[in-house]
């Protein structure tokens, strides 16, 4: 199986640059809008990206000094979490994100580092299996978060690399018997599909019903 921790590596820092940039374009009432997740505010979505990547970066931290720690407490902590910072104010939003992007890019390993191997307790996988979350909530988000606005940023962003490991981790998801290529359509947009979004081009009407975001363990999705 081809690496793919230094491309996630690259792409998700490209990924949170990116929302950066878009939500410092945005008016200070668009935080308390809908994003494009049911019942989630972008202000949300924004503490949610915010949250879930400084869990990881303390797997990072933690598995440098040789432990297994949980990514959270328990996920009503999770969640209460969520509820506290969705509240910010856009600038308190963005001084979270750059410190959340200077905090990730002192805590992931270098390329290569035998660190990516390191037990984690992100489902009970490795290291690099926390960038490879990081990489598919910060890049999918984004486009939740910045939905309806007009600095929308679509999924155009997502590369061909990305979408090629969405439908590998999403594949699961499909009832007993459908392959991911059984799917017709864009492949980009059977990727968003899969990932509960609305893709931008048209699928069949008799798509599958799917089955809930694979989880070993209770996390984020």
């Amino acid at each position: 199986m081809t690496d793919l921790t230094p491309h996630a590596l690259a792409d998700s820092a490209d990924g949170l640059d990116t929302l950066i940039a878009a939500a410092e374009r945005l008016g200070p009432e668009d935080v308390a809008g809908p994003s494009a997740l049911e019942g989630w505010t972008r202000g949300h979505v924004l503490a949610h990206v915010t949250n879930l990547g400084e869990a990881l970066a303390g797997q990072a931290r933690a598995a440098a000094r040789g432990e297994v720690v949980p990514v959270y407490a328990s996920r009503a902590a999770r969640d209460a979490g969520i509820e506290a910072n969705a509240g910010r104010t856009l600038a308190e939003h963005l001084a979270a994100l750059r410190a959340l992007r200077d905090e990730l890019a002192d805590a992931w390993p270098a390329p290569g580092s035998p660190l990516w191997d390191a037990p984690s307790g992100y489902r009970d996988g490795p290291l690099s299996g926390c960038l490879l979350a990081w990489w598919r909530e910060v890049r999918i988000h984004t486009v939740d978060a910045l939905t309806g606005t007009g600095q929308a940023v679509g999924y155009a962003t997502w590369d061909e690399t990305l979408c090629a490991h969405l439908r590998d981790f999403l594949a699961v998801r499909l009832p007993d018997g459908v392959a991911v290529d059984d799917v017709a359509g864009d492949p980009r947009d059977v990727t968003v599909w899969l990932a509960g979004r609305v893709p931008d081009g048209p699928l069949p009407d008799d798509l599958p019903e799917l089955g809930p975001w694979p989880s070993s363990t209770p996390a984020p999705s």
